[in-house]
């Protein structure tokens, strides 16, 4: 039976299939070096931490630039490298991190009537280790991170890199999940899949982006997806 006719689902990662507590993670990575890390901290953090990845999605700085960056004051404060405080909190959010409610059940009924992948933003030091600590790395058979193709969301040419490697399934064939409208649901749009907004906080569909479903919850979209049919 296929789904839908989804010969495939494409899922983000973070806040998409799973629980990303950058506080938490941020917390623990800096208890290493034996720093209280505050909720102001996090404040601070965000400030310098949102804007790079504005640019990094609009293909302004790298990866790597990012990754660092948003550590530089941090580093200098503390007499380490900005490369050692990323890799810690990469680390700490490996072990933060949990699959989001509905994420196995939802896998667990998709696994066998569409192939799944990922396509994310995050970091290749982060994602493999996260996939297999939370169970997740057997349900997928494409892993597509930003970090190692050198291009990011919404860029079309990062969805073009994954259907090449999906054997360039028919695109309407092909849906796109994700928590993000701009960076998922856009840039899916303009790639030509179908897409799903997961929108858990009831947020306005932002102007001009239209997904094709929007759900609330991964439980609401495996119904969706898997309830019978005509």
């Amino acid at each position: 039976m296929k789904i839908k006719n989804y010969e495939w689902v494409l899922f983000d990662a973070d806040d998409t299939l799973f629980h990303f507590d950058a506080f938490a993670g941020l917390q623990m990575m800096f208890s290493g070096f034996g720093v209280s890390f505050t909720q102001q901290d996090y404040e601070n953090y965000q400030m310098v931490n949102k804007p790079l990845w504005v640019e990094y999605q609009n293909g302004a700085i790298t990866a790597q630039q990012l990754q660092y960056r948003r550590f530089d004051a941090w580093a200098a404060k503390l007499q380490v490298t900005a490369l050692e405080l990323n890799s810690a909190f990469l680390c700490a959010m490996a072990e933060v991190c949990v699959p989001l409610e509905g994420a196995v059940s939802l896998l667990d009924g998709l696994k066998g009537k569409a192939q799944l992948g990922i396509i994310t933003n995050g970091f290749t030091e982060l994602q493999q280790i996260r996939l297999e600590r939370t169970g997740l790395k057997h349900y997928f058979d494409l892993l597509v991170i930003s970090e190692q193709i050198g291009i990011a969301k919404p860029h079309p040419g990062i969805f073009d890199h994954a259907l090449l490697n999906m054997g360039s399934p028919q695109r309407e064939r092909v849906l796109m999940v994700g928590d993000n409208p701009d960076s998922d649901i856009l840039g899916g749009i303009n790639a030509g899949m179908h897409t799903c907004w997961i929108n858990a906080h009831n947020k306005p569909i932002p102007e001009g982006i239209n997904p094709h479903y929007q759900v609330s919850s991964l439980n609401e979209l495996e119904n969706l997806l898997l309830k019978p049919f005509p």
